[in-house]
Parts: C-alpha cells; structure tokens; sequence
C-alpha cells in the first residue's frame, strides 16, 4: 500500500496537490467547499479547482479513474456523499493515493443536520491526520475580542466563531469592555475581564447554559486570567494598593493564594499543560521580561535577556514551546522559543502585534495585528514555522483571540 504523506517541516515548499469533489447528496457541495477551504488555509496542501477536473460524475463505492486525476497531478483525492435519515446527516467519504491507486482511509461522521460545518471540520481533520501525521486542528473555536466604534469610543464585546470565522456569535451587550478571554481546556468555559466604572473584575461564562459568574477576589483590579490545565482554578493578576501580583484561585474551594510579591508589576500568567510551571511578565528586571516560575510560586527564574520588551508568554499545547510578543526595533513581534529560553524565533511582525493564541495541535498561533496607526485590529494567523501568514476568515475588527481545545 502506497503511503504517500506530507511534511509538515517542507510542506510549504512544496505543498501536496489535493483534489477534493463535491460530495454527492445534501450539503455535499457546501461540506467540500469547507474542506478545501481548511486544508488550504494550513499551507501544506495545494489545493485544485474543481474546474480543471476530468473526472466529475464519481461514486463514493467505486474507484476513481486514476488517471485522469494523474493528468492534472493530483496526489491525494477526496470523494464523498451525505445522506439524510431522522434528521440526522450521515456523511461519509474517502481518501485515495493516486499515484499509488490505493485507498488511505475511508470514514463515516454524522450529525444532526444544522452541523453539517463541523462534520466538514471533522473530515478535514481526518484528512489532515492522515496525510501529515499530526492531529488535525479545524474542529475548534476561537473567543476573542469584536471590536467596533471609533477610536474613542470604541465597544469591545466578548464574541466566538468556529476558527473559520464561521458561526460568530456575541456572548456580551457592549456595556462592558472586555479583555483577556480564554477557554478551559474542555471548551466549555471561557474567563475573562471585564473594565467598567466599578473596575476591572473576572468573570466565567458557561457556554452550553449562557450562565455567567463573577470570580470574587480582593482589591478594584482584576485582570489577566487563564484556567488551570484541570479546569478547577484560575491564575490571574490583581493590583493590591498598587502593587501587581499574580495569585491563583480554586473555583471549588474558594481559596486564593498569592504566588509572586514584589513592587514590580508581575502579569498575564499562563500555566503549563502538565501543571508545573507558570511563566508570566514581570518588569522586576528593570524591563518587561518573560519568567517562569514553579506552580506554586518558588523557583522564579528569567527566561528572556535580548533586546526590546517581552509579554503575554503562553504555553504551547504540549508544553515545549512558549509564544510570545516581543516590542523591538520600532515594531511589535510575535516570536517563539523553548521552554528554557533557547532557540528564539521571530515569525512576524508589524506596526503593532500581540496576543499570541496556539491552535489545538501546536502548528499554527493566532494573534491581532494592527498594520498602522489608527488601523482597527484584526486577526492573523502564521505557522509556527514561521511561513504561511494570512488573515484569519474573520475579517471585522477583532482582538486578543483565545483557541480552544479541539471539540468533542
């Protein structure tokens, strides 16, 4: 059997000619259009019109004819049909290797109808798996900041969308302008700050039951929060008669624990996936620099020592890397490096730059990029290689995107 593959090192030198038919059946055209949409935007796939194809008319339970898929290069080729029965859709379909006139997999997903958009994410992850040997990333979501209004007045509501930029909704009124939004690893909850005449205060929102909730802690200042890789607590900042620290809650005790004390500002922590570090902002060393410290608060060591200015670190997926903002040579940067501070890698930069989001599998980072001043911000995407930068789907105004886990 033919094991064609794609990788993800050299892929975007050379990305892998992808042909994928509209599916037969209801929404077929509409869930291909979504798949190549997907694989296309990761920038390992060159993905092919359907106008050059020869072959139209196919069969889910046949093979296709491989050469006339050979004629216009393609190396891997999709097909497949949805069906209808109870309300529920049934979508199945097909991957083959052309040139080796094999079938790599064949799968079946269903939903109800109306999910037809994440059955299409469901099969692109599928595909993505196969073809590159890392999960897939297209079942998820993105919460971030939708931005409207002048300059002076500008609203900042809580919103979500698929990572398309399909499905937005807007779980906020405007009343309040919000910052810092993030899910919990589940997806299922999203912590956030919210700025009004009373201060700055954390909430959690529910997203199955819309319910929301203050997190109480002392002091007007509250901000910066992120969820524990459990779920069961937050690490967040909070100004203390004008000191900044970081401190950590448990949302089923109630306890809040101080973690770092210092008369330096100390923010925007993040916690790693196996639990035992947190690396966060601190300017104790004279300058904004990025530390990691262990879980509970000791070991405290500087991870950051270049030029510019260093914020909003964040873990990656699987906790070997950390993105950040970096503010150097007159521009913002969003860069990369180990988990020690090693191998530094700037993957873009602009007039302003920040807000650095992991996808689910570690292979892409999500962040707003304004491109002059008085631009409104907007959000863009780059691999973590640092090729394939574009704009996100989303194309309004928006800010400080969170990326959830992939969807259940």
């Amino acid at each position: 059997m033919a094991q064609i593959s794609v990788s993800v090192t050299e892929g975007h030198k050379r990305p892998m000619p992808l042909a994928i038919v509209d599916f037969n059946g209801p929404h077929g055209s509409a869930i291909a259009a979504t798949v190549r949409d997907n694989l296309d935007r990761s920038g390992l796939f060159q993905v092919q019109n359907p106008e050059v194809f020869l072959q139209r008319d196919i069969d889910v339970n046949l093979a296709p004819r491989f050469a006339d898929w050979r004629i216009i290069k393609t190396e891997a080729l999709v097909i497949g049909r949805g069906m209808v029965a109870n309300g529920r859709l049934k979508v199945e379909f097909r991957l083959w290797d052309v040139y080796g006139e094999s079938q790599l997999i064949g799968l079946e997903f269903s939903s109800s109808e109306e999910n037809w958009r994440r059955i299409a994410h469901k099969v692109s992850d599928a595909i993505y798996r196969r073809l590159t040997g890392e999960v897939g990333y297209f079942d998820s979501r993105v919460v971030f900041v939708a931005e409207s209004g002048g300059k002076k007045k500008r609203v900042k509501r809580l919103a979500v969308m698929d990572q398309d930029g399909a499905n937005p909704s807007y779980l906020t009124d405007g009343t309040e302008q919000i910052l810092n939004p993030r899910f919990n690893v589940q997806g299922q909850q999203i912590v956030y700050s919210a700025m009004s005449d009373r201060g700055v205060k954390i909430w959690i929102v529910d997203m199955d039951s819309g319910r929301k909730e203050i997190v109480s802690v002392a002091g007007s200042m509250a901000f910066a929060p992120r969820f524990t890789p459990d779920g069961q607590s937050i690490v967040f900042s909070a100004d203390r008669d004008g000191d900044v620290d970081i401190y950590i809650k448990s949302l089923r005790t109630g306890v809040v624990t101080q973690l770092t004390n210092n008369p330096n500002i100390d923010t925007s922590p993040d916690m790693s996936p196996d639990g035992n570090q947190i690396v966060f902002t601190s300017d104790r060393g004279g300058s904004s620099q990025i530390y990691v410290m262990n879980g509970d608060g000791s070991n405290v060591r500087r991870l950051t020592f270049g030029e510019g200015r260093y914020s909003t670190a964040v873990w990656s997926p699987n906790g070997d890397l950390i993105a950040f903002t970096r503010q150097a040579e007159g521009q913002f940067q969003i860069g990369v490096m180990a988990k020690d501070g090693s191998g530094l890698r700037i993957l873009a930069q602009a007039y302003l730059v920040e807000g650095p989001t992991w996808s689910p599998n570690g292979r892409v980072i999500m962040f707003q990029r304004e491109a002059g001043p008085g631009d409104p911000p907007t959000l863009w995407t780059v691999d973590v290689s640092g090729t394939n930068l574009r704009q996100s789907p989303w194309k309004a105004s928006g800010s400080d995107p969170g990326w959830s886990s992939t969807l259940p």
